[in-house]
């Protein structure tokens, strides 16, 4: 027995898998309202500190390159922060002054390109290397969202808005779908999900209220702006495409096959009209898959949220929305009976000629 254990031990080692000596003793969990009072703690910390600097340095930051150049050292020292401290007061002043940096990174850009969609792009791109640089879960996962903010908004620029959640989908089904295939990275790849799953919900809250996160008018329609919705669909079908390939079990009968496939095309119709129906079911689909009670939740919590959103903005009578949902409702459990009926006789013709079955 020991000998295993010494084995199954050196295994964990070499996967990257940090495991407790026996002589060890873990470290107590210290209890949540502590750590929020500690997080507390390190942002008023945090706020006396960066208006201090707001007071000394605003001659500099009225400059475009004293701006930028401010902000990259409150990165970098940042950065230094998050790798000596192991504290949550440590850990939320680091980022607390991350995001003043940012902020000042960020004004100093606008100054250069003011409402061109490259600012977008470029915070874009800084959001994506502070979420893989950045030594800290929390940071991960916030610039994982701001990245996702960032691309709706370089997207908004060219009426193209609505691609961003399809894209946004697509990461974060690739995310989860492949968590534990470095074992080493599985708290950044959680991060990075929780980010994304979080700008998704931002993204099409705003769709839903049909307005825009942009502060001004510039938008220039490009070549792609009228092959949007298509887009969108094609972004939705090709999440929903990996998660049905990699996840769908191998023994299930062609008939059952061909039943999901039926499924996610009429889904896929349906994502043309209600895009945020299609990414809520392929969301709660995930959830299911990997056993993720969040993502179930945040997928139904989508998909009702669309379900509402289309309801009101129908220009019809009361009377024919409800009629429209009744039809809907009644198409939805014949369907379900149908499902239940077909694969059930399939699966029990299975049972009966498998080798295991008592005569």
């Amino acid at each position: 027995m020991t000998h295993k254990a010494t084995s199954l031990r050196a295994r964990l080692h070499q996967a990257g898998i940090a495991v407790n000596e026996s002589g060890m003793q873990a470290s107590p969990q210290i209890p949540w309202f502590v750590r929020v009072l500690q997080a507390f703690s390190g942002w008023l910390a945090a706020m006396f500190l960066l208006g201090f600097i707001a007071m000394v340095a605003a001659s500099v930051v009225e400059s475009t390159l004293g701006s930028l150049s401010l902000g990259a050292m409150m990165l970098l020292a940042a950065f230094g922060l998050f790798c000596v401290t192991r504290s949550d007061v440590g850990e939320h002043l680091a980022l607390a002054v991350s995001l003043a940096g940012q902020l000042l990174v960020a004004w100093g850009l606008a100054n250069v390109w003011e409402t061109s969609a490259y600012l977008w792009w470029v915070l874009l791109g800084l959001q994506c290397v502070l979420a893989l640089v950045m030594p800290s879960h929390t940071h991960r996962g916030f610039s994982a969202f701001a990245a996702s903010v960032a691309l709706y908004m370089a997207l908004a620029m060219s009426a193209m808005n609505p691609v961003a959640s399809g894209m946004v989908l697509l990461a974060l089904t690739a995310l989860w779908l492949n968590e534990f295939r470095w074992p080493t990275r599985i708290p950044h790849v959680q991060a990075w999900g929780y980010g994304l799953l979080a700008g998704l919900l931002v993204i099409q809250g705003v769709a839903h209220t049909g307005g825009s996160l942009l502060y001004f008018d510039a938008r220039t329609a490009g070549i792609w702006a009228a092959l949007t919705p298509w887009l969108g669909v094609a972004l939705v079908a090709l999440a929903l495409g990996a998660l049905l390939l990699t996840r769908l079990d191998a023994s299930l009968s062609a008939r059952a096959r061909g039943a999901a496939y039926v499924c996610a095309v009429v889904l896929l119709i349906v994502t043309y009209h209600v895009p945020s129906v299609g990414q809520g079911v392929v969301v709660m689909l995930l959830g299911v898959a990997v056993g993720h009670r969040l993502l179930v939740g945040v997928g139904v919590l989508s998909l009702l949220l669309g379900i509402g959103s289309y309801y009101y903005s129908l220009e019809t009578t009361l009377l024919m929305k409800s009629v429209t949902l009744l039809l809907i409702g009644g198409l939805l459990l014949l369907l379900r009976l149908a499902l239940r009926h077909w694969l059930g006789s399939t699966m029990s013709k299975q049972a009966d000629g498998s080798p295991g079955h008592d005569a």
